[in-house]
């Protein structure tokens, strides 16, 4: 018999396929990857620890969809966690039917997260997965209704766990018991529930309401400035943000640089018609973060992707009228 596992590869998950694995049976992780989670390097060295395969599936387009048409709302920022988690275990079920699997299980805990993961909310996820009956949470499997696999017989109820609220007291102990020794920090996994990024994206699907995976992908790096309701501006705030900024650039971008001295590599991207002065306001503030920041006047070279670069003249914005970063 073969379950079908939704890996994070963070503690909770560990534990669910140590569970199940116990009573003889086959377990293969499911990793899903967006611009938001999924993908870490560390997952096939957890998987390959624990003895089961592991199935990578990139859902970025359909996930848009749940991301901007949430039916249960979003939790505290941009994060929609109860349609997350349905979408996510029905992708893990349509998986589990092309490979012959029986039952789905997650490493989710009772109370773990208030509002996502209250039994009310559980069989929300198990409503919208289609999957209702099929999914098992072994480490509090006796605190829910029995599921199909447990009436079934196909799983052992009794060797089951009654874990709930938020404390990892009782999973540490069992990672120390099974030898479990690395898994991540409980929080910073998905970035829909960060802030900052929150906010950036907000104001992605104000400027671009059809934006897809790759319009998102340029949220995770540098300082951003709005330019009013017409575009971003994107500046590197290391070595390797300046690098993946210039691979990130599409035809129709912008690129800026201090052409004198060290500093950032700027990235303008338009969502709207762009007006005369954008490229020196652009051009302003990149200098404002290199070393010509005390300059009276500053060269920057523009230019885009596959056209020569062109050098302007500007004057360096003074730090005290810099706009606030989003």
């Amino acid at each position: 018999m073969k379950a079908i596992s939704l890996f994070s590869g963070g503690l909770d998950s560990q534990l669910a396929v140590c569970l199940v694995k116990q009573q003889g049976i086959d377990v293969v992780g499911v990793n899903l990857i967006s611009p938001f989670f999924g993908g870490d390097r560390k997952l096939a060295v957890a998987a390959d620890e624990l003895g089961i395969e592991l199935k990578t599936m990139d859902i970025s387009e359909e996930y848009m969809y749940v991301l901007k048409n949430p039916r249960y709302g979003y939790g505290k920022h941009m994060n929609p966690c109860i349609d997350c988690h349905g979408f996510m275990i029905r992708k893990a079920g349509e998986y589990m039917r092309e490979c012959g699997g029986s039952f789905i299980i997650t490493g989710e805990v009772l109370g773990q997260r208030p509002m996502s993961q209250n039994k009310s909310a559980l069989a929300a996820v198990d409503k919208i997965s289609g999957f209702r009956g099929l999914i098992l949470r072994p480490l509090s499997a006796k605190l829910l209704p029995p599921t199909i696999p447990e009436q079934n017989g196909w799983v052992d109820r009794e060797k089951l766990l009654d874990i709930s609220g938020r404390s990892r007291t009782r999973q540490m102990q069992l990672a120390k018991d099974w030898g479990i020794s690395e898994y991540p920090s409980p929080a910073g996994g998905c970035l829909l529930t960060q802030e900052t990024f929150s906010k950036r994206l907000r104001h992605l699907f104000q400027l671009k309401p059809e934006a897809g995976p790759i319009d998102a992908e340029i949220l995770k790096h540098g300082r951003h400035f709005l330019l009013d309701s017409r575009g971003i501006l994107v500046i590197g705030r290391n070595a390797t943000e300046n690098d993946v900024l210039l691979k990130m650039a599409a035809p129709a971008d912008h690129l800026l640089k201090v052409a004198t001295h060290p500093g950032p590599t700027s990235l303008l991207r338009y969502f709207g018609r762009p007006e005369p002065g954008d490229i020196e306001w652009a051009a302003s503030i990149t200098a404002r973060y290199s070393d010509a920041v005390s300059l009276p006047r500053a060269q920057v070279k523009v230019w885009q992707p596959r056209h020569e670069p062109q050098l302007i003249t500007i004057q360096p914005m003074p730090r005290e009228h810099t706009p606030p970063t989003v």
